[in-house]
């Protein structure tokens, strides 16, 4: 009776140990996927002062847009967490958009290399961005599956380990990799 007793405590221990473990190893996963974005997001912040100074020198006069786009990139530096940064991420993006629009009305902008260059990489961070934002996403549906369910839901409440937000966006045409290439 004492080592059923045993046998059974120590299945209980060992499966509390696996959930435990497991909540633990998303929490990690979802830290790491957390860092994954921001480490495109600064790839993004760092190139948007280029990007400005290059158009600026053929739209001298849409001083109005550049500093929209430089208050919108200060402000997404400052975000914390993913509610916060959704909403300063969304406002960068309009007016980087806003920006890069304004190469429609000079064709000479569009031949210079430089500024190609930077649409192209302006493309793949963007590219690689929505990678980040899916994998984090991902991560965060399953560790906040595993907090509900039954028994890691018993677990996840006594180790305190709490549901994640999902880093979306509230403009579902925002979903698509932005066009940044202009032809001739």
């Amino acid at each position: 009776m004492a080592v059923a007793l045993l046998v059974v405590l120590a299945v209980l221990a060992l499966g509390l140990v696996a959930l435990y473990n497991r909540l633990a190893g998303l929490n990690v996963q979802a830290d790491n996927a957390w860092a994954d974005i921001e480490v495109q997001l600064k790839r993004r912040h760092d190139l948007i002062p280029n990007l400005v100074e290059t158009v600026q020198g053929y739209a001298s006069h849409e001083q109005e847009s550049f500093r929209a786009v430089i208050e919108a990139r200060n402000s997404a530096i400052r975000a914390r967490g993913p509610a916060e940064q959704q909403r300063a991420e969304q406002q960068l993006a309009a007016s980087i958009g806003q920006v890069v629009a304004l190469a429609e009305a000079y064709p000479a902008l569009r031949a210079v290399e430089s500024f190609t260059a930077l649409q192209r990489d302006l493309g793949g961070i963007e590219e690689a961005l929505q990678n980040a934002r899916r994998y984090y996403n991902a991560v965060v549906r399953d560790l906040n599956t595993a907090i509900v369910q039954f028994p890691s839901n018993l677990v996840a409440g006594v180790f305190g380990v709490r549901s994640r937000q999902f880093f979306e966006l509230s403009d579902r045409a925002e979903a698509a990799v932005p066009r940044v290439a202009f032809g001739g």
